[in-house]
């Protein structure tokens, strides 16, 4: 899959979204953003992709009585960007059948633990509660089943005996940033693909996922 046009999935702030049109415009990423869909009406990250001359779409749960319905719109939305990758930066929803089948093989997701720990929400907190000794955010490609699908890469960051979940959610963001735009990176410079749960770089299998270095890059 050689990627070129990306659409990005936003529920809040947009500081991921921003920091991969940052990445764009100082020309690391060589890729087109085509499209933001937001799930709330008052996200500012529709205000980042404004500024940045990227069209939006909003999209929100309570406008359709039933999940599915939100799905097919979903997946329709989706296909009028003719994304080669979709990215969820802080969506906050999960992804239905629908969108899944159509896109499979093309959606990742930027979680905010060291997958497989502390699926879902609270990772901070969970972390923290839980004595861990390290912290960081994943990308991995979405499944059916929440933040389980098969991890392409990973940041990882120390937890400060001080820590509470604000200050280690403050560390970890410039780092999640780095994370989600060499990764996007990866996949416009060779083919990614995930079959049957495994992930290939350029034809070779990945037998765990890239470490972020402290610059940047894997």
């Amino acid at each position: 899959m050689s990627v070129r046009r990306i659409t990005v999935l936003i529920s809040g702030g947009g500081s991921n979204l921003q920091a991969l049109i940052d990445a764009r415009d100082q020309g690391r990423l060589k890729v087109e953003i085509s499209l933001v869909i937001s799930s709330r009406a008052d996200a500012f990250g529709l205000e980042r992709a404004r500024k940045a001359g990227i069209p939006t779409s909003i999209l929100q749960q309570d406008e359709f009585p039933r999940r599915a319905d939100y799905d097919r719109k979903l997946a329709e939305l989706i296909a009028v960007g003719s994304p080669d990758l979709v990215v969820l930066a802080g969506f906050m929803r999960i992804v239905g059948p629908e969108v899944l089948q159509r896109f499979a093989g093309k959606l990742i997701n930027l979680h905010p633990s060291l997958l497989p720990l502390h699926r879902g929400t609270n990772t901070y907190e969970r972390a923290i509660k839980s004595g861990d000794t390290e912290h960081g955010a994943s990308v991995h490609f979405v499944t059916a089943d929440l933040d389980a699908g098969p991890v392409i890469s990973q940041v990882r960051i120390p937890i400060d005996a001080q820590d509470q979940p604000a200050t280690l959610a403050a560390r970890l963001s410039p780092r999640e940033h780095q994370l989600l735009v060499a990764t996007v990176e990866l996949f416009s410079h060779c083919p990614v693909e995930c079959t049957h749960g495994v992930i290939t770089l350029d034809g070779e299998t990945l037998k765990q996922p890239l470490v972020l270095d402290p610059n940047g890059f894997f």
